[in-house]
């Protein structure tokens, strides 16, 4: 695994804990020579991870949109900062160039991006590992959710089985590192898979 795609929150939030993970988890990655590719911003547990990476030795990829930026909200000292028309833009060219992606906590974005990345894989279009850090049990609703998805029918249980969920940075990498994809089950209930 040569980079990983986080996803993260643009505020730092209202816990220590999620700044602290954050600072783990670009020391982390960049002990283990992983490349971090992310949104390129410099605020929140965004910039808090990129910083550590960068700090630590690591590589930092920034990926904007073009007009969603200012000066005061890029992040001016990545290794490699690309720039982009527009987030379907943005989120395509993180996704290429990341081995893995990792959900910290975060917002709508930081949510539309990991769903993004799981519906992808749900549908066969990559079988890169989807990690959540689940730092103050902050994805435990989520797991639920997608849960009683499956349970109501609208999810198969084996999609269950494309999130890594995991509360300490270096064991959510270990897991990530030794990711096998599982098959996914068809996922239409009301057609037959040889249609």
């Amino acid at each position: 695994m040569k980079r990983i795609c986080v996803y993260s929150g643009s505020n730092p939030g209202n816990h220590a804990d999620y700044e602290n993970s954050a600072i783990a988890l670009g020391r982390a990655m960049a002990a283990k020579h992983i490349e971090l590719v992310y949104g390129g911003g410099k605020l929140g547990l965004m910039g808090r991870i990129a910083n550590s990476v960068l700090e630590s030795g690591g590589k930092a990829i920034g990926v904007m949109p073009r007009g969603l930026f200012s000066g005061e909200v890029m992040h001016t000292k990545l290794t490699e900062f690309y720039e982009v028309s527009n987030m379907h833009e943005r989120k395509a060219k993180m996704s290429e160039l990341a081995d893995a992606y990792i959900s910290m906590p975060g917002g709508l974005g930081t949510f539309e991006e990991l769903f993004e990345m799981a519906s992808w894989a749900q549908l066969g279009i990559h079988k890169k590992p989807i990690g959540l850090l689940n730092v103050r049990g902050f994805y435990n609703p989520l797991v639920e959710l997608l849960k009683h998805a499956v349970q109501e029918g609208f999810m198969r249980e084996s999609n269950l089985e494309l999130f890594v969920v995991e509360s300490d940075p270096e064991a959510l990498l270990e897991r990530l590192a030794d990711y096998q994809p599982s098959e996914q089950s068809f996922k239409w209930s009301e057609l037959s898979s040889k249609q």
